[in-house]
Order: C-alpha cells, then structure tokens, then sequence
C-alpha cells in the first residue's frame, strides 16, 4: 500500500470517528467514556496522518 492510500484510508476511519462521536454525543444517555476513549482513537489517526504526510515532503 502507498503512503497516499494510507493517508486516505486514515483519513476515512478519522471521519467516522468523527461521526460516532457526534452520534454518542447526541444520546440522551451519553457515555463519557466512551466518548474519551473515541477521542483518543481519532488523535491517534490524526498523528499517523501527520507522520506520514511529513515523510511524502
């Protein structure tokens, strides 16, 4: 796999993330920790995106 293709693939699962948090916020019940737990995951992908985009520079 290309690192390009790595970056999109990273930015999708970032994206969806994005919108399972926005759902889980949204509950009236909201599970906080889930929440945290979801966060950590999408700056995790967003630090690997990071990484990779420097090394294609």
């Amino acid at each position: 796999m290309t690192i390009e293709a790595r970056i999109r693939e990273l930015g999708n699962r970032h994206r969806s993330l994005d919108e399972t948090i926005r759902a889980e916020i949204s509950r009236p019940s909201t599970d906080s920790l889930r929440v945290r737990e979801l966060k950590q995951q999408k700056l995790r992908l967003k630090e690997e995106i990071t990484s990779l985009e420097q090394r294609t520079y």
